[in-house]
């Protein structure tokens, strides 16, 4: 699944229902799905806030790819990028006073796997692996 919105905020609604609807492919129990969700909606919020400093202007690019391991998930904004990745993902570190600085903490918390690639002045890229899961315990293919 591949999708393209405008930087509005009204757009991470979207992002959550798309992504839901392909984990919702997968065996993945209700739980897995909103805290997917959650995952995907801090990005998403990520691009929106910081990467385009709330212009409604710039692309937010959302990927989703499911295979016999699970989810892979892509969100890549073209925006200011992140000078300081290490920096970025520590708990309550946030370049918005307004904000608690909680999002690569909770994309951490709920993914099994997170990968962050930005450049000053051309974007950020995210990708996120959610292993498919039977009953809580990870699949015999994701050990």
């Amino acid at each position: 699944m591949q999708m393209r919105f405008l930087s509005v905020p009204d757009n991470v609604g979207l992002a959550r229902v798309a992504i839901a609807a392909l984990a919702a492919q997968a065996p993945f129990s209700l739980s897995d799905i909103d805290e997917i969700k959650v995952a995907v909606s801090e990005a998403v919020s990520n691009a929106i806030i910081h990467g385009y400093k709330g212009k409604p202007d710039g692309w937010v690019e959302l990927t989703g790819t499911l295979d016999k391991l699970g989810l892979t998930i892509v969100i890549e904004d073209f925006g200011v990028g992140i000078a300081d990745i290490e920096q970025a993902r520590q708990p309550s570190f946030s370049s918005d006073p307004e904000r608690m600085g909680l999002g690569f903490v909770f994309m951490e918390s709920f993914m099994h796997g997170l990968h962050v690639e930005s450049t000053v002045g051309k974007g950020t890229r995210v990708e996120m692996q959610r292993f498919a899961t039977i009953q809580g315990e990870l699949s015999r293919d994701a050990q």
